[in-house]
């Protein structure tokens, strides 16, 4: 088994409550999903839900691995909804979607376990 170099890492440092609050966490439900072969690394492209506040939005992520396009439609994840849009080949990525490594380094993606509102922030 590979350990992922993510548990090697040591705890970032100490942050405040206010910065933390900083990072617009948000949940969504994914709406659309398609394989993303321009990218360098397999990918698929998505859209996601946000509610009526922050609406849909597009992320790129690096989940082949664990996930099948068919599959997310539906599923509802967590993401970072405001850091700057990130240009990633011709596809414009506004969001993060947020995940943990599993024991190989894979993406496994952050969601809630019961289904909750789109556009709930994390606190």
């Amino acid at each position: 088994m590979h350990i992922s170099r993510s548990l090697e890492q040591p705890v970032g440092e100490a942050i405040t409550f206010d910065r933390f609050l900083a990072v617009d966490i948000r949940v969504g439900t994914i709406v659309a999903a398609e394989p993303f072969p321009e990218a360098r690394k397999p990918a698929l492209k998505l859209v996601i839900d946000f509610g009526p506040f922050v609406g849909r939005k597009r992320s790129s992520v690096q989940v082949v691995k664990h996930y099948r396009p068919e599959a997310l439609v539906g599923r509802q994840v967590a993401a970072v909804v405001n850091f700057p849009p990130r240009q990633i080949g011709k596809f414009m990525s506004e969001v993060l979607t947020l995940g943990f490594p599993d024991a190989d380094g894979e993406v496994v993606l952050f969601a809630p376990d019961h289904k909750v509102p789109d556009g709930g922030r994390m606190f």
